[in-house]
Formats: C-alpha cells, sequence, structure tokens
C-alpha cells in the first residue's frame, strides 16, 4: 500500500525540521496536531513500512540508526 500524504509529510518534516527556527516540539503540534511523544511513535512505525524507504532512504535508515543506538543504550544500562 502506498504512503499517505500525511505519511509522506511526516518523513518530509522529519528530513528538513532542523532548519527551521521554531521548536520541533511546537513545529510538531502545529503541522500534525499530536504531541511529540505521538509523532515519535508514528515515526516509529512509519520507517518499517516499505515504502516509506523507497520514498525516503535517508531519513529511514537515520531513524533505524537512533533505534538501535537507543536499544544498545538501554540494553548496556540494564547490566
Amino acid at each position: 500500500m502506498p504512503l499517505t500524504e500525511r505519511e509522506r509529510a511526516v518523513l518530509e518534516f522529519e528530513r528538513t525540521w532542523w532548519r527551521l527556527d521554531e521548536p520541533r516540539e511546537e513545529l510538531i503540534r502545529a503541522r500534525f496536531g499530536c504531541t511529540p511523544e505521538a509523532f515519535a511513535r508514528e515515526l516509529g512505525a512509519l520507517v518499517d513500512h516499505p515504502d516509506a524507504l523507497n520514498h525516503d532512504p535517508l531519513v529511514v535508515r537515520r531513524v533505524h540508526r537512533q533505534r538501535a543506538r537507543t536499544r544498545r543504550a538501554r540494553q548496556g544500562a540494564g547490566r
């Protein structure tokens, strides 16, 4: 199933938000009408969508790397 307009917008935002002058949290609330936590969950699920990789491989791979780093850090802290 192809990406929805919102899904494409989420990937675009994740690619470019740092160029904007407003705090990321405010931008997420204004653009997507959700909390930053809900946005993070949506993005996390989205990057596992096969078409997301085709649409924006750099963002998808970056989010996967961040997820892996977070997972390793949590595993290391639990030892």
